[in-house]
């Protein structure tokens, strides 16, 4: 009499991508159409998003992204998880979880984050009222105080890859309004980035974000094609807070080692006014 062969036990990769299919469809589920702006008519049988709508979001293709929830035996890129990790609005553990998952090395922001030491974090606590944040050479906001929280606004809601200085300076209403001599900032920005892009070009990363941004802002798109670069420079910058009304702030960058990409930087106030309205805004968070 024959032995029924036992089943072959699933691969430790098997096991993997059958746990990322069901993790892209819980977060999937989990998600709006009202979130990302997508019209919604009649009755939808799906919860959330559909499978067809995270690929468009994410600038994938939809068969692709399919076999992706089916676990099939495909590889993913991590320009693409960082695309689909924005759509799904992941938060920084479920974007850890994500790229563990499908087999990459931890993102790179939240590498950069860890890499923040404690003792900055501390620093940036006591120099309220003193608007004062960290950021990568992707100006990436990877942790700021509470009045520079209160100052820009905002910051608490948005998705993790979402706090970004370029993003927010070229498609956030908000942002813009409140940055006067908004075209001379911008061309700062971009030509900072531009110079930086000279030791990244080739990371997926910041190939991403110019993607994205082209896309998003004609802005953009008309400096990004001037190929203009800037030195990283201290300056004296003009804000139009919508409940304060104007700073007056001396912007001082400060990096944390010899060869850190990551900085501390800081908004000090020029004159008494400002001086007296930061104060405000940290007494407001502090209520």
């Amino acid at each position: 009499m024959t032995t029924p062969a036992e089943p072959t036990p699933p691969t430790d990769q098997q096991v993997r991508r059958r746990e990322l299919a069901s993790f892209l469809r819980s977060r999937r589920e989990r998600i709006s159409p009202e979130q990302t702006g997508i019209p919604v008519a009649g009755r939808r049988r799906t919860p959330g998003l559909r499978r067809e709508e995270v690929a468009q979001l994410a600038g994938v293709g939809v068969t692709w992204y399919t076999w992706l929830e089916q676990a099939r035996d495909i590889n993913v890129s991590e320009q693409v998880l960082a695309a689909i990790a924005g759509t799904l609005r992941l938060d920084s553990s479920e974007r850890v979880h994500l790229y563990t998952l499908a087999g990459h090395p931890e993102p790179a922001m939240d590498r950069d984050c860890k890499a923040i030491p404690p003792a900055v974090l501390v620093m940036l606590t006591h120099l309220e009222p003193i608007p004062a944040a960290v950021v990568n050479a992707r100006f990436d906001l990877l942790a700021y105080n509470r009045t520079y929280e209160r100052m820009v606004g905002g910051l608490a809601h948005l998705p993790f890859e979402d706090r970004n200085w370029l993003l927010l300076v070229f498609t956030s209403p908000r942002w813009r309004a409140a940055t006067l001599d908004w075209e001379d900032a911008a061309a700062r920005l971009v030509g900072r980035f531009r110079a930086g892009m000279a030791a990244h070009g080739a990371e997926p990363r910041w190939k991403s974000l110019v993607k994205r941004m082209r896309q998003e802002s004609p802005d953009f798109e008309r400096l990004w094609d001037q190929h203009d670069v800037r030195a990283p420079e201290n300056f004296t910058k003009r804000y139009l807070h919508p409940e304060v009304g104007l700073l007056t702030l001396d912007y001082t960058q400060l990096w944390l080692g010899e060869r850190s990409e990551i900085k501390l930087i800081t908004h000090t106030p020029v004159d008494e006014d400002t001086w007296a309205k930061v104060r405000v805004l940290q007494e407001t968070v502090d209520q």
